[in-house]
């Protein structure tokens, strides 16, 4: 399966027309994420949606704004990221009212959720849904259910 450049909704392979939105997709060959031209009509790629969605705000911003909320590639990256930065503040809130021992587990757990958003950006510009261990599947509940 992949997914109509204009709405984001799946598509069957060798489907003509986007069932959802109704546009048309080029030579009957839906823009799939890994390769090919994944622009939405927004004019970004999906691709670098995806790797801007580790930043926080963008993923904010992303899953606001049409029509990049209506893609699924870039809704997963955008909570997936929402929630990697929702951990950190967390993270950091709780380890800092634990003295000495959470002071000292602070800069490693920072550099987990660093290293998290890196690959995850990573993945995203390659066009793959990479999931975190303990949000990615929440992530992936939440870029399909809204």
């Amino acid at each position: 399966m992949a997914y109509c450049s204009a709405c984001g909704s799946q598509v069957a392979d060798g489907v003509a027309v986007c069932p959802a939105c109704g546009k048309s997709v080029a030579g009957g060959a839906p823009a799939s994420v890994a390769g090919g031209s994944t622009a939405t009509s927004g004019g970004l790629d999906q691709k670098i949606a995806g790797l801007l969605s580790y930043l926080f705000i963008p993923a904010i911003i992303f899953l606001a704004m049409e029509p990049y909320n209506r893609n699924p590639f870039i809704r997963f990256h955008a909570f997936q990221g929402l929630f990697l930065g929702l951990a950190s503040f967390v993270g950091r809130i709780v380890l800092i009212f634990i003295p000495v021992i959470g002071w000292m587990i602070l800069p490693f757990y920072e550099l987990l959720i660093f290293i998290l958003a890196v690959i995850g950006a990573f993945k995203a510009y390659q066009g793959n849904k990479w999931h975190a261990p303990l949000i990615g599947d929440l992530a992936e509940k939440q870029a399909a259910t809204a």
